[in-house]
């Protein structure tokens, strides 16, 4: 026997799917605006570039240099046949000089960053421990009057 739905209840069911579609949504919008993903998406856009960078200073600048000096030898060209099959072990050594350039110039972005920040907090500290050293007109007018108290008390 086939259940039949009535109006009333498909109308039901159209809110209550309309509404956990709308609370999904919500909850998706805020993830997605959250400052950790757009900061990661900035990252990750930023590095391909960079990336891209990387790879036209090693292809383009430092591949031809080095192969001058060994030579004039080609690292994209170089490979070797075994059987059927082409290793092209010249282009993983690429790889390998793009991902040594790429590791040493971000440590030393970092090493500046940390460098700055550290400059900029040695500040602040030495900021907070001067105003902590600096007493208060208060405090100052308070000793004054304890000071001339005493005074006049001998």
């Amino acid at each position: 026997m086939a259940k039949t739905i009535d109006k009333e209840e498909l109308k039901k069911a159209k809110k209550e799917a309309k509404k956990k579609l709308g609370k999904t949504t919500s909850e998706f919008k805020e993830f997605i605006m959250r400052g950790d993903v757009v900061d990661l998406a900035v990252g990750v856009i930023i590095g391909g570039a960079f990336g891209k960078i990387v790879t036209s200073l090693v292809n383009d600048i430092l591949m031809p240099i080095i192969g001058m000096l060994i030579g004039g030898l080609d690292f994209t060209h170089l490979s070797i046949d075994v059987l059927d099959a082409k290793i092209m072990y010249g282009a993983f050594i690429q790889n390998i000089l793009d991902f040594l350039i790429v590791a040493f110039c971000i440590f030393i972005f970092i090493k500046i960053i940390n460098g700055i920040t550290s400059k900029i907090k040695k500040e602040e500290e030495e900021k907070e421990e001067e105003e902590e050293e600096k007493k208060s007109e208060e405090v100052v007018l308070l000793e004054e009057i304890r000071d001339l108290l005493k005074k006049q008390s001998k």
